[in-house]
């Protein structure tokens, strides 16, 4: 028999959660403050990334280091007010990158990668979301011809450990694969495996649309209001209070704020980053990641997207968005982007994990709060995979995957 319970979050992670859910035959209600995949599964670059099996690694090498301290590139920019209150988080990051411990993270990240366009797809076919997806992958391209050489005997690598496919172009190739880049480059890596989406906030939608064709409900309210109950948890709604028998924390990167008045402190950090639209230009027909600048260039239907990598700041700092216009400096080096569409680019924000791995499974401390945030830029990717396996750990069924790398209980 299925039971009553709250979904707090609409982003990709929350939707797919509340929909697993729905599927087994729970009552379903997916609460928030707005409308579903209008955060920050907006505003990402709009790819299901089957072929990141390695999670993103804090920089080891005095280069890169000095770089990022320098704040050269469009990838890392950086408050100098809110180092203290990420210090402790990035050192535990720095410290779970070394080799030894980043092994077994990357081991268990893969495993959950791995579920992630096969998780998708029965989603994507269900919600009528076929229009929305290029199932032929996305190009990391290279101005430098050593960089190209060395990413590409990494990529053949990992290719063959994870039973990838990746095609390495030449200059002629890449040409004649993307006729509107500009300038002439060495090469690219096509990544086969990835699927790319022209709109990531209307795909949760439609998940989330599928979810209320199921029987679920979605409803407008304030996942700060959540208290205990004698017999579960209660969040305020514009319908006023509702009450379930668990509650899922999908909240992304604001879960922090939820989860300390609780009395847990977990070694959670927000990354920042922008987003701008320009239209008017030759397209592209698929993403390219330009490597040797970290920029993201991606074919959207509200035109190509232009995306930046990390800004370490407060969560409510006002936009400091040099990295953006860096970005599309370099864009501009490799594509004609004439009109941006937006009066001032798009800012969120990521929700990461000192260890690299999202937090998936039973609070620690509270009986029926469940957890599944913390996937860092990759929600979008693993919305489905992990909320079904949130579903089949609150059902107490046999797990896709086995969760304890992915428990709250790893933190002590």
């Amino acid at each position: 028999m299925g039971r009553e319970i709250l979904v707090l979050g609409a982003g990709m992670v929350g939707t797919c959660t509340a929909l697993h859910l729905a599927m087994r035959g729970h009552s379903v209600a997916l609460v928030d403050r707005g409308l579903p995949g209008r955060e920050t599964s907006y505003g990402n670059a709009g790819i299901i990334q089957r072929e990141a099996v390695s999670p993103y690694a804090f920089p080891r090498s005095l280069a890169k280091l000095a770089g990022v301290a320098l704040k050269r590139g469009a990838d890392v920019n950086w408050h100098l007010g809110a180092l203290p209150a990420v210090a402790g988080g990035l050192s535990r990051y720095w410290r779970n990158s070394a080799p030894e411990r980043y092994a077994p993270i990357a081991a268990a990240y893969a495993r959950l990668i791995e579920h992630s366009t096969s998780e998708h797809a029965p989603l994507i076919a269900a919600a009528g979301a076929d229009d929305l997806v290029q199932r032929d992958g996305y190009l990391h391209v290279f101005r430098d011809a050593a960089s190209f050489a060395r990413a590409r005997r990494d990529a053949e690598a990992t290719a063959a450990r994870h039973g990838l496919q990746v095609h390495a172009l030449d200059g002629a190739a890449l040409a004649a694969e993307e006729p509107a880049l500009t300038q002439g480059l060495p090469g690219a890596l096509h990544w086969q495996d990835p699927w790319c989406v022209s709109d990531p906030g209307e795909l949760v939608a439609r998940y989330a649309a599928h979810f209320q064709q199921l029987g679920g409900v979605l409803v407008q309210g304030d996942a700060a209001t959540l208290t205990a109950t004698a017999q579960g948890w209660r969040v305020q709604t514009t319908r006023g209070p509702v009450e379930a028998q668990d509650a899922v924390v999908a909240l992304g990167p604001w879960a922090d704020r939820l989860l300390k008045p609780l009395g847990y402190r977990l070694p959670l950090f927000v990354k920042r980053g922008y987003h701008r639209h320009y239209t008017g230009g030759p397209t592209l027909r698929r993403p390219v990641y330009d490597l040797d600048r970290g920029v993201v260039i991606a074919p959207m239907r509200r035109g190509a997207r232009i995306t930046t990598g990390a800004e370490f700041a407060r969560q409510d700092a006002p936009p400091t968005p040099w990295q953006l216009t860096r970005a599309e400096t370099y864009a501009r080096e490799l594509l004609d982007l004439p009109h941006p569409v937006e009066g001032e680019p798009w800012l969120g924000a990521r929700p990461c994990t000192a260890d690299m791995l999202p937090v998936i499974g039973a609070a620690p401390r509270h009986r029926g709060l469940w957890f599944n945030f913390g996937h860092a830029h990759q929600g979008f990717t693993l919305g489905p995979a992990s909320g079904r396996l949130l579903a089949e750990l609150m059902d107490g069924r046999p797990t896709m995957v086995d969760a304890a790398p992915y428990s709250a209980q790893r933190f002590g």
